[in-house]
């Protein structure tokens, strides 16, 4: 099948959910590259991610589809993973020896538009939470030749949380993030609580409504 590109769209809120969006091309790509990084994006994920070209296409978050695909994780364990730090860490970063914690899992990728601007939220976040408990785990989608461009990303967007790659996809195919940024947060015993797909503006206020009430629990 395709890959599909759609005009960008408001992000559509899942059950108990809300949204953090799209996968983006840098504007002076080349377009045979943009077009062979979502096509192996596409070829990656169980559901096919939908590239957010500029401001003139994005992926259609609000496709009952994709939603479905996020939100049904809800309410389900969370998948384990284990990723290596590539920036603000080291060594590996495992979901099974985080228990206790609240976790933010974020997909998102060097060449994702929106999260040049979500990723200065989830650093808010991270600021104000982590001594309580919060753990934010961003998981880079990016290919091989683009991992060296990870730090220099969480720099430039002052990101000082927790940065991993996921070299073989492994981490994307078990939770199948319809696009990027999408983000799952995880409850004290490792439970999915909410689905996050794209991003817009003031969202953050919710997600912290909902951070706050499991960190409560």
């Amino acid at each position: 099948m395709p890959l599909r590109i759609e005009r960008c769209k408001r992000p559509r809120t899942l059950k108990r959910a809300g949204g953090v969006n799209a996968a983006a091309s840098r504007g002076k790509e080349p377009i045979m590259r943009t077009t062979r990084r979502a096509l192996l994006l596409a070829l990656a994920f169980a559901t096919p991610l939908a590239a957010c070209m500029g401001a003139t296409a994005e992926s259609s978050s609000s496709d009952p589809g994709q939603a479905t695909s996020a939100g049904g994780l809800v309410g389900k364990p969370a998948p384990d993973f284990s990723v290596a730090a590539v920036a603000n860490g080291k060594g590996k970063v495992a979901l099974s020896e985080l228990r206790g914690k609240v976790v933010l899992v974020d997909f998102w990728g060097t060449f994702c538009e929106p999260c040049k601007k979500s990723f200065p939220k989830l650093q808010d976040l991270h600021t104000k939470y982590a001594a309580s408990g919060l753990k934010i785990v961003g998981i880079s989608e990016d290919e091989d030749d683009d991992k060296g461009a990870i730090p220099g990303f969480a720099n430039s967007y002052g990101a000082k949380f927790t940065l991993g790659w996921d070299a073989d996809k492994s981490i994307a195919r078990s939770y199948k993030p319809p696009t990027m940024p999408s983000s799952f947060i995880i409850d004290k015993g490792g439970v999915v609580r909410y689905a996050h797909v794209g991003y817009h503006d003031g969202e953050e206020v919710e997600v912290e409504k909902e951070i706050k009430e499991l960190l409560a629990r």
